[in-house]
């Protein structure tokens, strides 16, 4: 196994955590649902990315300019390193508040550190050496939380009811949602996956592995993983006094005091901790990987341009430790807003699935979740945008948000029309 661990140790990092956390803690049991369907649909989106890495047998920004062109080439590039380098900034943040709470040294200083430490670990050690941490990482975080649920009291009738599928609260809650189905269905899990698949010189022979990698990483030990941090919340922090606006690490651990003593601040920070700096390692290859293909460089250490560019990705993360603000909302709203460029990401690639990019077209299965994937991602992310960016449009955040929005919707539709069109001519998608 291999490539959808590092996936995986993505999804399973403070990101997730946050999302599932507030929502746990503002809402109870209430989005239980969301959550199962988070793995779910996590699972089927990487499914739908390793067939396309797989079957090409090459990075998805050259499949796509082959394709579909050099300009949706570029629109893919762009969308995927704004949700990446967004998050790659608020983690960035985390590592470094986290740091500084533990030791008492600065964040701006543990920023910069960690930001000399990831440039000459990943341009040093290159794709095997994340692998190896993300399997070693991930399996020790889902033992851990997993075994909690032995410790905390959990609600069995009052879990049930949170299978029912709602949407609290307005606002608050469409965004919580969205946090959380994004972090496990996000643009850059789909975008890299056919990027490490080639680091492992994975080919079509090895499909039932890949197939197996992608059910124990992401639906197994992702779905394990929020699962049981939700309901560890729920059961524990769930307060009508809570809002989501206000959780903060430091609130959350307090909270469980009582349950695992007077250390419950340190133990929690020191897992938020280890979660954060695993998704910054693989969070920071994204871009290079994406940037490198469609600039035709090799998209390993060995050629010396991606080997600066996965440098210089790493040392501009350093900045995130002088962006202001809280760490959990600021995590839920990046979630939020990857969302809203994940349904175009999902939509080229059931296109090129479908398309004479591949030898094997897609199954009806395949399809059919891939369109289920597809418009709940939609319409969670279109929901985001109606209830939370909107009514702030006219201030620069919301409306570059509506703005990116708006350009990727239209986008997604058009390539709809084109496959439309192609299938009623018979040539060149099937």
């Amino acid at each position: 196994m291999g490539p959808s661990w590092v996936a995986g140790a993505i999804a399973a990092g403070p990101a997730t955590m946050a999302s599932v956390i507030t929502a746990g803690a503002t809402f109870g049991y209430t989005l239980l649902w969301i959550v199962i369907l988070s793995a779910v649909l996590g699972a089927s989106a990487q499914y739908l990315a390793m067939r396309l890495g797989l079957l090409t047998e090459a990075g998805i920004v050259t499949v796509v300019e082959h394709h579909l062109g050099e300009s949706w080439a570029w629109l893919l590039v762009i969308d995927t390193v704004l949700a990446a380098g967004l998050a790659q900034l608020v983690i960035m943040k985390g590592v470094a508040d986290i740091s500084a709470t533990v030791t008492g040294i600065d964040a701006r200083v543990w920023g910069i550190t960690w930001a000399v430490v990831l440039a000459l670990g990943l341009a040093g050690r290159g794709y095997q050496f994340i692998e190896l941490f993300a399997k070693l990482l991930v399996t020790a975080v889902v033992v851990a939380f997993f075994a909690s649920l032995f410790v905390v009291p959990i609600d069995p009738i009052g879990a049930a009811t949170g299978l029912i599928p709602r949407i609290p609260a307005g606002v608050d809650g469409a965004l919580v949602a969205a946090g959380i189905l994004g972090g496990a269905v996000h643009i850059t899990l789909i975008t890299m996956h056919s990027y490490t698949m080639r680091a492992r010189d994975w080919t079509a022979q090895d499909y039932g592995l890949a197939t197996f990698d992608v059910g124990t990483s992401m639906l197994v030990a992702f779905g394990i993983y929020s699962l049981a941090i939700f309901l560890v919340a729920a059961g524990v922090l769930h307060s009508p006094t809570v809002e989501a606006s206000e959780l903060s690490v430091v609130a959350a651990a307090q909270a469980l005091g009582p349950l695992v003593g007077t250390n419950a601040k340190w133990l929690f920070l020191l897992g938020l901790w280890g979660a954060a700096v695993s998704t910054l390692g693989g969070n920071t290859i994204v871009p290079p990987y994406l940037v490198a293909d469609k600039l035709g460089w090799g998209t390993d250490i060995s050629d010396t341009r991606y080997r600066a560019l996965l440098a210089a990705v790493a040392l501009l993360s350093g900045v995130g430790a002088f962006v202001g603000g809280a760490f959990f909302p600021l995590l839920v709203l990046v979630l939020a807003f990857g969302l809203v460029g994940t349904p175009f990401a999902i939509a080229v690639v059931l296109y090129l699935l479908n398309s004479d990019a591949v030898a094997e077209p897609n199954s009806t299965l395949a399809n059919l979740g891939g369109i289920i994937l597809l418009a709940i991602t939609a319409i969670i992310a279109g929901n985001f945008v109606r209830s939370r960016v909107l009514p702030d449009i006219g201030d620069p955040i919301p409306t570059f948000v509506a703005v990116f929005a708006a350009l990727l919707g239209v986008a997604t539709l058009v390539l709809l029309v084109k496959y439309v069109r192609e299938t009623a001519s018979g040539t060149p998608s099937r």
